[in-house]
């Protein structure tokens, strides 16, 4: 790592949760000489190429973006004054790369807590009261370098993907700024049994009715969480557990129904949905929904 603070900054990012990070050294008055980003997709029906967040970000901000790691390299090839940060890039680098360019990362876990790809969505379904951020060295092994800054946060039973997200991105941003700020003399090793956070597959976001409702909620929490209904693909956008209520019925069966509310028998407890999105429409609230369903008296999920 540098033996001083750096200033400057080659910066690897794409997708949304990497544009404030950005934002937050342009406005603290880094100087970043590249931003590499994943390759335009493209989207829709016309196949239009579509640019990441970061390079979106990036081109308003006028800064120079590249696709190519390689150009990086060769930016920073005999240089000690210059240092990249990593922030939800998709890509390992090898050895020559880091040889090449030392790199930090911020990564959103307390590691060795979930390394990988998708650490929020993981500590959110395994059902973590708590998680964090650190700041670590990207070494060629995955999520494994030592850690220059870390602090942990409480996970609220209502934070969904997105909230918690949120509130990560902000902890990374401080502890980010504050690391190069102080610089890379103070470091430890990580300790403790490692997990992995592969990303959430969609098998994984169907909905097991015979389960808890403690843990159908946080699948619907990460987001994704779905169902089916006469055969139809039903997703649940957002739900609250019940608590002390009186519910009678098989796991899935849809029960308690108003004009504006109901709920579904979970294996243990009950929910009651407050958002969905069937199956062809766009999302509505439950009472929009019920408004249309024509429900049957035992219509259940998964039937």
């Amino acid at each position: 790592m540098p033996s001083t603070k750096v200033r400057r900054i080659v910066y690897f990012g794409t997708p949304e949760v990497a544009v404030a990070p950005l934002r937050a050294l342009v406005g603290a008055g880094f100087e970043i000489e590249l931003v590499v980003t994943r390759p335009d997709v493209r989207r829709g029906r016309g196949g239009e190429p579509s640019p990441s967040p970061v390079k979106k970000a990036a081109l308003s901000l006028g800064l120079k973006v590249s696709h190519s790691t390689g150009e990086a390299l060769r930016l920073a090839e005999n240089r000690n004054d210059i240092l990249g940060v990593v922030v939800a890039f998709g890509e390992i680098f090898g050895t020559p790369a880091l040889q090449s360019l030392p790199m930090i990362n911020v990564h959103f876990s307390m590691l060795p807590r979930w390394r990988g790809a998708a650490p929020v969505e993981r500590a959110i379904l395994s059902g973590d009261n708590r998680t964090g951020v650190c700041i670590i060295r990207v070494v060629e092994a995955l999520d494994e370098g030592e850690i220059y800054a870390s602090e942990e946060i409480e996970i609220a039973d209502q934070d969904d993907l997105s909230g918690l997200r949120e509130k990560l991105n902000d902890l990374g941003i401080k502890l980010l700024l504050r690391t190069l700020e102080r610089g890379f003399d103070s470091a430890t090793n990580q300790t403790g049994a490692a997990t992995y956070a592969e990303k959430i597959s969609s098998a994984e976001m169907r909905v097991d009715w015979r389960e808890s409702a403690s843990k159908i909620l946080r699948q619907i929490r990460v987001g994704g969480a779905f169902t089916f209904l006469e055969k139809r693909r039903f997703k649940i956008m957002r739900a609250i557990q019940l608590v002390d209520a009186q519910v009678v019925g098989s796991p899935g069966e849809i029960v308690n129904t108003t004009k504006t509310s109901c709920s579904v028998v979970c294996g243990d407890g009950a929910i009651s949905i407050l958002r969905v999105q069937p199956e062809g429409k766009d999302q509505m609230s439950v009472e929009q929904w019920l408004n249309g369903a024509r429900l049957k008296p035992g219509a259940c999920f998964d039937k």
